[in-house]
């Protein structure tokens, strides 16, 4: 596995601090600087990377260090990744020296704590001298010609700005990204959000041999230099025992999930991520804690420089995260030419004993609709982790609690109509009376005939009138 060792310092690493922490493995090894100078590698005999150390992040958001690696650290700290090469063997000591000898410079702590040993490394394995693959990009463990390799292995695998950058190139050279990890890893609700099916893959190690589709089940086998389901006689892909089996780690552990997108004018004056702020206190009662485009989240809750940032990358999409106590939301700011969308998936997660607040829904789509340009919304409930995290085996689906249309949708499809689905429910009004949204209830998450009370919903919504 590739081995990521994390230096939190309450001080910057600077240059002379760098400089020391790559010579803490006793080695003399070449450095060099790659992705724009984001990273520093130091290079074995034959210019191979062997272990890279990215750009340090000053993490300013109360407890990130401990949503993604279990370890409570004091805002802010600055978190610098060393990750190792896995084809060579002193790789993963070597890393460890470098985070070792930085937390040991500037004061700090090493993760994993067994990880920061300070201590003299000799690079004597012939993978070292071989020269780096033609086409390798930095620590990538396997490159073919239709799929880049990582190895994970880390209690949450989280969409790091390395791996954002891993997946922006691999999707340019029309490539996959497969993420190998073991069965006890977990993705973050971000990382999950990119990997969106084949060719994108998150490929989990099962206990009992081979391999499986993290997100599917499908069993998986390296075929022509890429992962593949494995089908049985019949041409059919294969569940994994491991995939099905429950082990009931989250029982009564549950969620609320509501998607929403809202639209807005291309104005000067646009203030991006109210509509997110209004269901985070909606919801929770506080605002969000923090936003960034990469995780660990480490930018205090700002919708001004959250809007200064989208404005900066138009015409390209802008996918951020945001993050606070007990909640999580992806953000998908897009320019389009009627003018700017948010789409927003926020997830909350609950223990067994917490209710999720079901009935503040319609005030919060009726704040959405009446300031914030909703054009739909989406509400869903279900059993998963309150940590949020995606685990590598088959859930309940979560059920649909709750639909509402924003005005321009219900004008398009007549507000008599719009009214008037053929289900036992009734629809209540949201937003400005000139222009009228509605809002659906569709049950309390507990119902599975909640999916189909969608469907007709929604087919009533598109027939014409």
């Amino acid at each position: 596995m590739t081995k990521d060792v994390i230096a939190l310092t309450p001080k910057m690493p600077d240059t002379a601090a760098l400089l020391v922490a790559l010579a803490a493995g006793g080695t003399e090894l070449d450095a060099a600087s790659a992705a724009d100078g984001a990273v520093i590698q130091l290079l074995g005999a034959g210019g191979r990377p062997l272990v890279s150390v990215e750009a340090p992040v000053l993490v300013q958001v109360p407890g990130e260090t401990e949503r993604l690696l279990g370890t409570p650290a004091r805002v802010p700290v600055w978190w610098t990744e060393t990750r190792a090469s896995t084809a060579v063997p002193e790789a993963a000591d070597l890393a460890g020296a470098v985070a070792g000898r930085l937390a040991e410079v500037l004061g700090g702590l090493v993760w994993p704590p067994e990880a920061g040993r300070v201590t003299a490394v000799p690079v004597t394995s012939e993978a070292s001298a071989a020269p780096a693959p033609v086409g390798a990009l930095p620590t990538v463990d396997v490159v073919t010609e239709s799929t880049a390799v990582v190895l994970a292995d880390r209690p949450v695998i989280p969409l790091t700005a390395w791996l954002s950058d891993v997946l922006r190139t691999t999707t340019g050279f029309g490539a996959a990204l497969h993420i190998v990890t073991p069965a006890h890893c977990r993705l973050s609700l971000p990382l999950r959000t990119v990997l969106t099916g084949a060719p994108n893959r998150w490929v989990v190690q099962d206990p009992e041999g081979g391999y499986y589709d993290g997100l599917s089940g499908a069993v998986l086998s390296w075929q022509d230099g890429t992962f593949a389901a494995a089908r049985d006689a019949a041409g059919q892909p294969r569940a994994a025992a491991a995939f099905v089996r429950a082990d009931g780690a989250e029982a009564g552990e549950h969620r609320l999930t509501v998607q929403f997108r809202t639209e807005h004018p291309a104005e000067g004056e646009l203030l991006l991520g109210r509509s997110v702020e209004a269901a985070w206190r909606a919801l929770t009662g506080e605002p969000p804690a923090g936003w960034g485009t990469a995780e660990p989240v480490n930018l205090p809750w700002s919708p001004r420089q959250l809007t200064d940032l989208a404005r900066s990358r138009v015409p390209e999409p802008t996918l951020l995260t945001v993050v606070g106590t007990g909640a999580l939301a992806v953000v998908r700011v897009t320019r389009t030419a009627a003018g700017v969308e948010e789409d927003v998936t926020l997830t909350l997660g609950y223990g067994p004993g917490d209710q999720a607040p079901l009935d503040a829904l319609p005030a919060l789509a009726g704040t959405l609709a009446d300031g914030h340009g909703l054009v739909s919304m989406l509400a869903s409930a279900g059993p998963g982790g309150r940590d949020l995290n995606v685990s590598p085996r088959l859930g309940r689906p979560p059920l649909p609690v709750a639909f509402a249309l924003g005005g321009a949708g219900v004008a398009e499809a007549t507000l008599t109509h719009a009214r008037r689905p053929p289900l036992a429910l009734r629809p209540a009004t949201i937003g400005p009376a000139r222009r009228p949204g509605l809002y659906y209830p569709l049950g309390d998450g507990n119902d599975p005939a909640g999916w189909d009370t969608l469907s007709t919903l929604l087919a009533h919504l598109r027939t014409t009138v």
